[in-house]
Parts: C-alpha cells; structure tokens; sequence
C-alpha cells in the first residue's frame, strides 16, 4: 500500500492509503530523493549460453539504484550505492577504443549487497542477498550511457562520504543544480489564456518522502512539476476548489504549505515543502487572496465558539485543532494525535454513561498509573535539561504501530525493510492501553483512525506476514474489545467526554503543554520536541544538524501551542443533533413536554429561534424625528404602544407608536441624557445623566418622581433588575443600589442602600447583565472589558480586547459568552467562565451598538448600517441601511421579533425581522 492518488477529477487529485503495484517512493531510504528513469534491458549470465534479457525501467536515486521489471512476478531490484565496488560502462570482450562506437555499450554495477522487494508484488520483509555480484543494463537509448554513468558515480561518491552531514550536503547540491537547469513546463497550463503570477522550487511531501519539482501559480490553477514525472507529470489544484490552507513548520523550519480542497478532511490534497521561506509565504499570501472565505485565518478560537454550542462534533475540533498546530497526515512526525478515552476494554458492554468507564482525561497517559508516576518523578533529580517521559505520545514509529495492515509499505520504508518483531506488534487493543498504562516507556495517545468510520487499519486484509508471536500465533487482525459493537467513536461523543475533553486539549495544546503548567501536570517532555526547541541554523556541523534532526523527527514533537490559557468547557445543556443549524433548534423528541403541553417559555423560545432565523429579512418602515440631538436610549412599554426615549438634548421624550405622534417631552436638567429604562409594571422610566445624576420619572403622574446623586462624573449606562439598579459612570465605578422607588408623587422615597462597588482604572463606558443577573459585563474608555461575579462582587477577568472606547457589551442567552464591540470596528466574544477571548471579527467601521442571540447578531455602524454577522461563519450575511449616520442605540422585544433603534440623526426608526 502507499499514500498515493485515490481519485483524480478534473480540478485536484486526493491522496490516501491505497494499494498500489510495483515501484513507490516508499522504497528509497528517508531524506532520498528519486531522479529520473530509463527504460532497459537487465542482461542475465552476460556473455554465457545461457544469457537473457529482462525487460525494466531502471531508476535513479539519490542513494541507490534501482530495477522495476515489467513482470510483476519478477522482484524489484534495490542496490544501495553505498555498497557498490565499481560503476562504469560494460563493454563486449574483445571490443577496444578503435570499434568502441560500433559495439553496443552498457552500465555495469559490482556490488557487495543487494535488495529483492515485492516478488509476484507482495508486500513483504525486503530479501537480502550479500556477496560480490554484477548486474549488466542495456539502455534503450545508448546515448545516455555517458551521462547516466557519470550521475551514478557522482551520487556514490556522496554516498561513500564517511560523515552524514557531508553526503546530505553533497546530494542537496545535486538535487539543485538539476532543479536550476529546469523550469515548469508552460505547455501544462490548462487554458492559454492563464496569467502565471509566480514559478519556484520545491518538494511535494507524503509520509516519509518528498519529491522535488516545480510550483506554478496562476489565475486559476496550482500546479506542481515532479522533476521526475513520478506519480504523474503534473499535478493541479483549480483555486476556485480550495477552501483552506495552512502553513506548516517542515523539518523544523517555517517551509511547508499544506492545501485543502475540504475543510473537515482528514488528508489534504497536496503539502509543498518550500526551500526559502518567503517563497512559501508568497504562494500562502497569494491564494489567501483569492479565497472569498479563507477558512485558515480561522483562529483555533472560533472553531471553539462552534465546538462549545454544539456546531463541531468532538472528532471535528480536534481534527481541526491538529491542522492549526501543524499536525498533518503527510508527516508521521506530526501525525493528528487523538486521546485514548475509554478505560474499559474487558467488558461485553459499554456503558458510556457511567464515568468509571473512561480515562482520566485531565491527566497525561503517563500519569495515569499512579506507581508509575512515583517513579518518573525522579526526572527532578537529573541534572538539566530535566524531563519526565523518555518518548513521546505521538511518533512516526506510534503511527506506523497502529497503521501497519493499511499501510506495511511505510513501516519497511521506516525500519529499512523490516517489520516490527511479531510480540511488539498492535496485536490487540486491550493490550495496547495496557502496554500505555503500566509501560515503563510506553506513552503513545490515539491517532483519528479509531474514530473515523474506516476500520480497515484493524484488519489484515492484505494477508499480510506479519510473524508468529511467542504463544504461536500468527499476527492477523487485531483483537477487539468484547464490546466492540459499540463504536469507539460514539464514546469520543459522549456527554462525559464532551464535559471533559478540554481537560485533554489544555495538556496537548493548551496551557499545560509547556511551562509550570506541564511541570503542576506531570506533563514534560524532553525540550527538543518543543517548538523552538532548538535553533538548526544556528547549527554549523552539518553532520551534527542531520544528526539533529533526525533524532526530533524519529522521536516525536508537541504540536504548536494554541491555548496560553485555561481552554473552556464545553456547554453540554445545548446538545442536539450536530447537524442542525441552530443550537435552539430541538426536534419534538427533544422536547421535555408533549405538543398539546407547551409551556408560555417554550413558546417564547420558540419565536426568538423564528426570529432570529429570519433576521437577514430585517424590515425598517418607520421613521420619526422626535429629537433635536442624537438619539442615546431606547425602552419601550410592554404593550409596545409607547416608546421612551432620551437624548444628547437633555430630554426624555414618550412616543405613541399607535398614534405615530410625540405625547410628551421631559427635561430633567441641562445636561445629555445618556440611557434609560422602563421599571417592571410600566409606572417608572429611569435615565441616567451625564450631570452626575439617576432620575425616576413617573408615567402616571407626569414629574420627576426621585434623584439619586450616586456618582461623581457622567452616568453613562444603567440596569434594573429585581428591586436593584446597577450604574455605570465615567468616576470609573460601577454601582449597585438597592430600593424600591416611590409609587405615590409627594410621599417620601424610599432610601438607596450601595450594595457594592466596582472599581476600574479609568471611566466605564457601557454595562451589561446576564438573563440571571448574577454577572455583569463592564467596558471601559481604554478597551477593556471587565467580567464580575455579582453575588460577591469580585472581578472575575479583565481582557484588553479593544484599541479604543469599548462601545457596547451583551451576554449570550446562555451566560456563556460576553460579546462586545468597540470604536476599533472589532466584534469579540469571550468565554465567560476562562476570559478568553474565543472570537473576533472586525469590520471596516465601529458598531456602536448590538444584540444577539449566542450564534447572529444585529450590530449597528457608524454609518447607519444595520449588519446582520454569522458569528460561527465569522461573516456579514445581511447589510440593511438605515439612518443617514451614526446608529447609537438599539431595542429588541422579548420575541426578538421588533426593534426600534436610535441615532444621531435624531430619528428613531422601527422595524420587525420578516416574519
């Protein structure tokens, strides 16, 4: 088998393991590299009566030469050029220099050991024949007997260098020069009318090999050249069909680019190793700018958005956490890793509602023995650099261990011809996680092909000879757990994982993966599988930076680091069906009542859902200027009949939508009215002032019914809830009074106990409380948003989201998420219960004002706009233009259904959302 193509179309070819016949790059040694071919004869028992010919194609490489006959029962040939005695042209006896031209010339190879590999193509442990031998080809073309012998001496004496570093040198310099004196065939381009943009070199890489060639880019189409022609002449890739690529660190150093056709694919559709960097962040930057939708600029942050409401499947997220710390299926140095989840492989069944069944997902799997673990912790006393696990979780040798029946080509490509011993072989699954558990090297995590829906890597369905373990057996299929009917996948979605599985992503990707973090986790390995571990160039031994580097790649490497910080859980009450489009959406089955039982709750969930399933039919159709300056708050009566609304001109003005006319204006004092709000029982409006001043107004009466003097500057944002108002003030404090005001005009108010005070460094600019009103968001002039605990009144995060005035802030439905915007034009959420920031999205202007439902929101522009944004698409899907400048306010009513917003054009403009 090999990693070759499976199915070609007309735009991109897609590579995963296959079986193929004869030749493979899978037969040179690693770091080789194949150059180019020649049709020939093989002559047997030259010059006897029992000479024959056998027809092959030989073949060039960097450290051996090798045979493919056309039989297929023949065996491809292998002869290292390390072994070779002597190489030079084979002429007949008798011929000399005077008839040299006339006589027919060949290549004559003495060696002392030699490889016969897939006889009658079987895929089996190479055979070794050792002794002084000759082989004898003729070439179709005698003309290129000259060059082809002088290509053979020149590689074995790179071969023949006694240091490593020197043969590696010599053979790149090779490789270049026969790179420099090519370019890409323009004649490949598919349509005359392409526009090339830019032509370099570089390596097409697949597990363990890479081929060298030449990258094209057009207007249109990637292309790449094999030098060789192997395994096609070219290889294309239409850019209309890419949707996501990713720069990838290669051999330690920033030079690969691995493209992708599909977002959630395990294999990409072709990884390029680059030999300068710029000329790989020129393609990336080039394609990037074609891509309408550039799936890569995702950070790992808004796939967690979509992994947290229940958007991403477990499998998705950490397939794509794995492409976004460099782990991909075309390096088995940095092959996807998956978590062992289930602790139980004895039982017939499995329960995967009972936790005693799974691993410790919190803890590495070197930490979850615990006598194991009491003896690694001796590592602190070894002297620097310290280290616990002497091999890692993930290495090309693990992904081969489990890989072995799909893909045995890789294996004897990896072990120079040679599988595993019969014992040490993935035999079992029970044994494996035992092996992990009580080993005393033994570490290895999962790989995504248990939980994938292929399971062939489980079955030697090549008849495979494999060995014969010590007990007799031979080595077949891999034994199952007895509970084997129930997939393993189904476990890596179970609710205990999904409650626990960002426990595990802190430990590989997160903020446990290096530092005081790993050491607290018993999670450190050796520093050179770090990334920037160590410095190659800064290596000048060649022999020692080969040396070097084959050591990281055989052992292993930690992939990038994503999370600096805890990663949050993820919000298990909203599971549905993964497919659905909204996390609201629930099918009859999920409901907790019957059709004819549906509470007033539900009915109200369910229109929001309508409604904000509608909200890119966004409606306005009425306008009215009431206002002689901008428009600062917005409440509006249950009914919906009367609209209040205050203003920069210092007036609180009621508006009857039903009459479509102004029934009064009120005017507290000379200063800006910054918000208000209507008290529960539509009896009071609240506005906050810019005179330092809260005023209560009673509806019923007509006046100023009390004044609260709670600040010592501008009171720029207030909240009600349950008898308690909370203040927001450019005297950078946040305030919580408790009170009831007034009912009666002319009696006494009641008193307004300050329950708490929150203090920040500089003014606060808008405030927000979750449905519970047990959090409170604040933001401040400076950009930063605040998170407080309110039933202790303790600060709970702080984040620098925002390069200016942090606009406005809103809590998801949930309380999971806080979502503010700012003068910067930036839409961020952050995840309430770690303070991360999860998701950002800018736009080309400020929104100054929002609402949200958790996945759409409704955000206002500095030029009047109303945007509709997909968050978890991270897009606009809907532009409305509705004031002539600045939206500075905005309502929604409990439905969602109707929203009434203000602006500086002093109008308020109502609409509903096309339902």
């Amino acid at each position: 088998t090999s990693f070759i193509k499976l199915k070609e179309t007309e735009n991109h070819i897609k590579y995963i393991y296959q079986p193929q016949w004869g030749f493979s790059l899978l037969l040179l040694n690693l770091e080789e590299y194949y150059s180019e071919q020649h049709r020939a004869n093989h002559i047997l028992h030259k010059g006897s009566h029992h000479e024959r010919k056998i027809r092959d194609t030989l073949k060039i490489c960097s450290k051996s030469a090798i045979f493919e006959p056309d039989a297929i029962s023949q065996p491809i040939i292998k002869i290292p050029l390390r072994d070779c005695i002597k190489t030079g042209k084979h002429r007949e006896n008798g011929a000399n220099r005077h008839f040299a031209r006339a006589k027919s010339v060949n290549i004559s190879l003495i060696f002392s050991q030699v490889y016969f590999i897939k006889e009658h193509n079987v895929v089996a442990t190479y055979k070794i024949e050792r002794g002084k031998m000759e082989y004898v080809f003729e070439l179709d073309v005698p003309e290129k007997v000259e060059d082809v012998v002088e290509t053979l001496l020149q590689l074995h004496r790179a071969s023949c260098l006694d240091k490593l570093g020197d043969q590696t040198a010599m053979i790149t310099a090779i490789l270049q020069s026969r790179l420099a004196r090519t370019s890409f065939d323009k004649n490949r381009f598919q349509n005359i009318s392409e526009k090339l943009h830019m032509e370099c070199k570089a390596e097409m890489v697949t597990p363990l090999v890479t081929n060298a060639g030449h990258v094209c880019i057009t207007d249109t189409i990637l292309y790449f050249q094999p030098l060789n022609g192997y395994p096609k002449s070219v290889v294309q890739i239409t850019l209309q069909d890419v949707r996501c690529i990713y720069k990838r660190r290669h051999d330690l150093m920033p030079l690969g680019l691995e493209v992708f056709c599909t977002e959630d694919d395990l294999c990409s559709n072709i990884y390029l190793k680059f030999y300068e960097p710029q000329d790989r962040d020129d393609l990336y930057f080039y394609i990037a700018t074609y891509l309408e939708h550039h799936v890569a600029e995702h950070a790992a942050e808004s796939y967690m958005l979509q992994w947290q409401r229940g958007h991403l499947s477990n499998y998705q997220y950490l397939l794509h956490l794995n492409h976004l710390a460099d782990r991909s299926c075309n390096d088995l140095s940095q092959y996807p890793v998956f978590p062992w989840i289930i602790h139980d492989y004895s039982s017939s069944e499995l329960d995967l509602s009972n936790p005693g069944n799974f691993r410790d997902l919190s803890k590495p799997v070197g930490a979850l023995n615990k006598e194991r673990l009491e003896r690694l912790l001796t590592y602190q006393e070894m002297p620097e650099p310290k280290f616990m696990y002497g091999s890692h979780y993930s290495s090309p040798g693990y992904v081969l261990f489990y890989l072995v029946r799909m893909a045995p080509e890789y294996m004897l490509c990896l072990q120079n011809g040679r599988f595993d011993n019969a014992d040490r072989m993935f035999n079992s699954i029970a044994e494996t996680w035992k092996n992990s558990l009580d080993g005393a090297t033994d570490f290895k995590e999962l790989i995504p092909e248990f939980y994938g829906d292929d399971v062939s890597f489980l079955v030697n369905s090549l008849k495979l000879d494999l060995g014969k373990r010590q007990g007799g057996q031979m080595v077949d299929d891999v034994e199952l757990p007895p509970w084997a009917s129930s997939p393993e996948k189904d476990a890596l979605e179970s609710n205990y994982v999904s409650e626990h599985l960002h426990e595990w992503i802190d430990l590989i990707f997160g903020y446990k993966q290096k530092g005081s973090g790993a050491v607290g986790a018993h999670n450190v390995f050796h520093p050179l599988t770090y990334e920037g571990g160590v410095d190659l160039n800064s290596i000048q031994d060649p022999d020692e930076k080969v040396a070097m580097l084959t050591q990281i790649l055989e052992f292993g490497q930690t992939p990038k680091q994503l999370f600096v910080t805890p990663h949050p859980r993820r919000i298990t009450p909203k599971f549905k069906s993964l497919s659905q489009t909204s996390s609201y959406n629930a099918s009859m089955a999920d409901s907790p009542v019957s059709p004819g039982e549906e509470s007033f709750e539900d009915l109200t969930e369910e229109s929001k859902t309508l409604a904000w399933n509608n909200i890119t039919k966004l409606q306005l159709h009425e306008h009215y200027k009431i206002h002689k300056e901008a428009v600062t708050g917005i409440t509006v009566s249950r009914n919906g009949s009367s609209v209040f609304t205050t203003s920069q001109d210092s007036t609180l003005k009621m508006f009857s939508k039903e009459l479509k006319m102004l029934q009064s204006s009120i005017s507290f004092s000379n200063m800006a009215l910054s918000s208000c709000f209507l008290l529960p029982g539509d009896a009071t409006v609240i506005t906050s002032s810019w005179d330092n001043n809260v005023y209560f107004y009673s509806i019923a009466f007509g006046r100023r019914q009390d004044t609260l003097m709670g600040h010592d500057d501008a009171v720029g944002k207030i909240c009600w809830h349950d008898n308690r108002l909370y203040s927001a003030s450019w005297d950078s404090t946040v305030k919580v009074w408790s009170g009831v005001p007034a009912e009666m005009p002319g009696t006494k108010r009641h008193h307004f106990d300050l329950l708490a005070e929150l203090e920040h460094d500089v003014s606060v600019e808008t405030i927000s409380l979750n449905p519970a009103s047990t959090l409170l968001v604040s933001g401040t002039k400076e950009g930063t948003v605040n998170i407080w605990d309110l039933t202790t009144a303790t600060l709970m995060h702080q984040i620098p989201c925002h390069s200016g005035i942090v606009c406005d802030t809103a809590f998801s439905p949930d309380s999971h998420h806080v979502l503010s915007t700012g003068a910067d034009g930036c839409l961020n959420v952050i995840d309430v219960q770690t303070g991360m920031l999860i998701s950002s999205m800018t736009s080309d202007e400020p929104q100054r004002c929002l609402v949200w439902d958790g996945n759409s929101i409704l955000s206002e522009s500095q030029s009047g706009e109303l945007l509709v944004w997909n968050l978890l698409g991270a897009k606009i899907s809907e532009r409305t233009q509705g004031h002539t400048c600045a939206v500075t306010c905005i309502w929604m009513n409990e439905q969602c259904s109707s929203i009434i917003t203000g602006g500086e054009d002093r109008q308020i403009i109502s609409g509903n959302c096309g339902i």
